[in-house]
């Protein structure tokens, strides 16, 4: 029979204040951290492979795409300066944990938290706004790519069966389901504390079908057939692409790889995890900068392999938009591990959102017992497990609302784009360097102040850029919809 209780983990995770004592089941807690939260055990390890899942997203396979667009000169580039921009920017935020020392100052749970301890007043709401839309729209992305990749290997077999020239069109609706239903499961993991092992699977599954999509554009290269056209430009004007379709798909390939960078929305909610000891933001500097060079290796990889394999026509995803189509159960097994990642990359972004409606409502409605109570239920082979039936409730209809939109607009991965164009600039960019000028003061019209505002500034003109290719493409996509059919 279940055993209920009050002042439980729920309210451990959300109080905002340090708690003299806690009690768990009538016993004192003793295993906690300096301001009466649970002690965090994560490591730099646990850290990057958080870092991973949440960078390497299946959208790593449509870099061939982005380099065709951009060429052998700018393509690189572009992957290069992002890349050391993600890190920066990163190193500090990873700072600002902690305020004002960012060793032994205060802890931020949150960024919002971390927006509000340094700049404060409104630009914590545009933070939060920018953050949670964010995070929002990429869950429902995740739920329509990772429908998009099951349904792959189904069309994968169809081909292989009734050859390449059927048009295999399978609903991707049941697939959406099936995904909404493991989500709900997994959404019941109480915290991101709790989410290392699943984290880890999907960095595992993130490097497995990176390589199989290397592998194949290698073995592609190497086959002897027809000479894939590359270019040092990209895609060439009046062959493959009009005036204005380069331009506008110019800007959209700046965007995709600016974006497939960003991670910067859950950056405070991964460095939350890391035990207090070494100092948090060094060990988060660490896991930086081991995700950003194991992704950079892999978006390289994949985007320059891939280019050569395929040239200027290469697919947006060649893996789901079949680039391959042989060997068939390869091309299975990828897209398997694409699934199996995204299960995996979509608890990352989806955690911080429970976290935030929940401590609301627990600091709003501490008395309800709908909310702040727990009920211990002993499962078999894992011990004592604590159901909130308020967490169960509204965990459960956030992932069948993202799988309802998903459902509804099966070409979403564009307002995913449109997103992270709004949010790039003030998460990635913005606000880690006026919080590290409000923490370093350095002395306006420095060297250091004057290129950290040009920093900025040519952010927020790739940002305005990025945004008006989605916009672009998004038109373009309504405007070829047909429902019914998967929208590759």
């Amino acid at each position: 029979m279940a055993k209920e209780y009050q002042k439980n983990s729920m309210f451990i995770e959300h109080s905002t204040q340090t708690t003299g004592v806690v009690l768990e089941n009538g016993d004192f807690r003793k295993n906690v951290d300096e301001d009466g939260r649970p002690r965090r055990t994560g490591t730099w390890l646990t850290a990057s492979a958080h870092i991973i899942t949440a960078v390497i997203g299946s959208g790593v396979l449509s870099l061939a795409w982005a380099i065709a667009q951009l060429g052998w000169v700018a393509g690189p580039a572009v992957l290069m300066a992002f890349s050391f921009i993600t890190y920066f920017t990163s190193c500090l935020l990873a700072d600002c944990y902690r305020s004002p020392d960012p060793i032994s100052g205060k802890r931020n749970y949150t960024y919002m938290d971390v927006v509000k301890s340094y700049l404060g007043g409104r630009k914590v709401q545009l933070c939060g706004l920018a953050q949670y839309g964010n995070l929002i729209g990429i869950t429902i992305g995740y739920t329509i790519t990772a429908s998009i990749s099951m349904v792959a290997v189904k069309r994968s077999n169809c081909f292989h069966k009734h050859g390449h020239q059927d048009h295999c069109y399978i609903s991707n609706y049941p697939l959406i389901i099936i995904f909404a239903c493991i989500q709900i499961v997994l959404s019941q993991i109480p915290n991101f504390h709790e989410l290392s092992w699943l984290s880890i699977l999907a960095a595992i599954m993130s490097f497995a079908y990176s390589s199989i999509g290397v592998g194949l554009s290698v073995a592609k290269v190497a086959d002897g057939g027809a000479h894939a056209r590359t270019s040092l430009t990209g895609v060439t004007v009046g062959v493959d692409v009009s005036g204005t379709e380069k331009v506008w798909k110019t800007f959209q390939a700046i965007g995709d790889i600016a974006f497939a960078y960003a991670y910067s929305t859950v950056l405070v909610e991964i460095q939350d995890t890391l035990k207090a000891g070494p100092p948090e933001n060094k060990a988060m500097k660490k896991a930086t900068l081991v995700g950003i060079l194991t992704t950079t290796l892999f978006y390289v990889l994949c985007g320059c392999v891939g280019y050569a394999a395929f040239g200027n026509n290469a697919p947006g995803n060649f893996l789901t938009g079949f680039g391959f189509y042989e060997p068939f159960w390869l091309i299975d097994f990828a897209n398997v591990c694409i699934a199996v990642h995204l299960i995996g990359a979509y608890q990352v972004f989806c955690q911080p959102i429970f976290g935030f409606v929940e401590s609301k409502c627990y600091n709003r409605w501490p008395e309800n017992k709908f909310i702040t109570k727990e009920y211990a239920v002993k499962i078999p082979f894992h011990g004592i497990y604590y159901i909130n039936f308020f967490r169960l409730v509204w965990r459960s209809l956030y992932v069948i609302f993202t799988a309802i939109v998903a459902m509804i607009f099966p070409f979403f991965n564009d307002f995913v784009g449109l997103l992270g164009a709004a949010s790039f600039y003030p998460l990635t960019v913005y606000f880690p360097i006026e919080m590290y000028i409000a923490q370093a003061k350095p002395p306006k019209y420095s060297l250091t102040w004057i290129w950290l505002k040009i920093l900025t500034w040519v952010c927020l003109i790739v940002s305005i850029v990025a945004a008006a290719g989605s916009i672009q493409g998004l038109a373009q996509d309504v405007k070829t919809y047909k429902p019914f059919k998967v929208q590759q």
